[in-house]
């Protein structure tokens, strides 16, 4: 007997820049599920820092992460797409820990695309200086954890197909 398919809960990750804000409303529409901003879950405290070119303390972001963690919870079942850079592999343990069905869709790319494409952004909050301690940080997916990788080369509609394909290849959640 055919078993329906259950909508993943999946989170766009990778360094600022890559486009998460982008690409997470797209591959949300794609997949007929809700979408929400990462960037929302944030403290304003956490945001006055990153404004500040200050970055962010695993302290400051285990509230950010629980957040998340909550929302996606709540979708368990019924599919939804988040954003969060998701850097290390301690954020996503406790993401999956609180979600414990999550996929991830890491959006890769080279530092020289990304800090490009972020030079041409307007009034987002992570200044292009940022972006070293955001690939030093950065911890890629492992083979262990439920997820893909997302080359960012090309157009957004582009780059949300190779996800949406990505996560096709992807076994269901199991419940």
């Amino acid at each position: 007997m055919h078993q329906p398919h259950t909508p993943h809960v999946v989170v766009v990750m990778g360094v600022a820049g890559t486009g998460k804000t982008t690409i997470g409303p797209l591959l949300a529409a794609r997949l007929g599920v809700p979408y929400a901003e990462g960037d929302d879950f944030h403290p304003a405290a956490n945001i006055a820092k990153m404004s500040a070119g200050t970055p962010l303390t695993d302290d400051d972001r285990w509230p950010w992460l629980d957040a998340i963690g909550a929302w996606a919870h709540g979708r368990a079942g019924l599919g939804g797409v988040v954003s969060s850079s998701a850097l290390k592999r301690s954020y996503r343990d406790r993401l999956r820990a609180a979600a414990p069905g999550l996929v991830f869709v890491h959006l890769t790319g080279s530092r020289e695309l990304i800090e490009d494409r972020m030079s041409q952004r307007q009034g987002h909050f992570m200044p292009t200086a940022l972006l070293d301690s955001q690939f030093a940080t950065l911890q890629p997916l492992q083979p262990d954890e439920a997820g893909v990788a997302v080359d960012v080369a090309g157009s957004p509609e582009e780059i949300t197909e190779r996800a949406v394909r990505a996560l096709r290849a992807l076994p269901g959640p199991t419940r």
